[in-house]
């Protein structure tokens, strides 16, 4: 009984040990009162119901705050000027002039996409392995429905490509 009160006693006298010793000191009534007046002189206090600060109620006051974006006048000016002729300015309705008047600019580059004989070799591929999906069968793939047909790929594969061979005869 005596060692079960002497552990507690040592848990005790850790807890509190512990702490006092990560008890957060704050800061000194000085140190308080030096934000409050840098606060107060750089227009960070924050004043009335309004939930505004004096910078906000009274700019004229207070400087002009430093913009952090780097970039110079020149590059704003010509941004803008690149923006205004490719369109992508914002008028009144919240579209841009591009979405307002499309006739008035160039179409955009859109990207080639595949050409007939890249799709009709992954149409070979697709019917060389059972990949394509019938129509009326619910949804599944060929190789699902049968798996059996699939397992010899080589086989089919020349049948598909006489079939590619053949309608590529008939349109040419």
């Amino acid at each position: 009984m005596k060692s079960l009160h002497i552990a507690g006693a040592i848990a005790l006298l850790a807890t509190f040990s512990s702490l006092s010793a990560h008890a957060d000191v704050g800061k000194t009534r000085e140190q308080v009162r030096q934000e409050y007046f840098q606060a107060v002189k750089s227009g960070d206090l924050i004043v009335g119901d309004t939930g505004l600060t004096l910078r906000e109620q009274r700019p004229s006051q207070y400087p002009r705050e430093q913009s952090l974006d780097g970039k110079s006048r020149a590059q704003v000016k010509f941004e803008t000027a690149q923006a205004i002729r490719n369109g992508d300015t914002i008028d009144e309705s919240s579209l841009t002039v591009r979405e307002h008047y499309p006739q008035r600019f160039p179409a955009a580059a859109q990207d080639p996409g595949k050409t007939r004989e890249q799709v009709k070799a992954e149409l070979a591929q697709a019917i060389r392995t059972g990949d394509i999906v019938p129509s009326g069968d619910g949804g599944q793939r060929l190789n699902e429905l049968f798996p059996q047909r699939n397992a010899n790929a080589h086989a089919t594969s020349g049948l598909a490509a006489r079939r590619v061979s053949s309608s590529k005869n008939a349109e040419g």
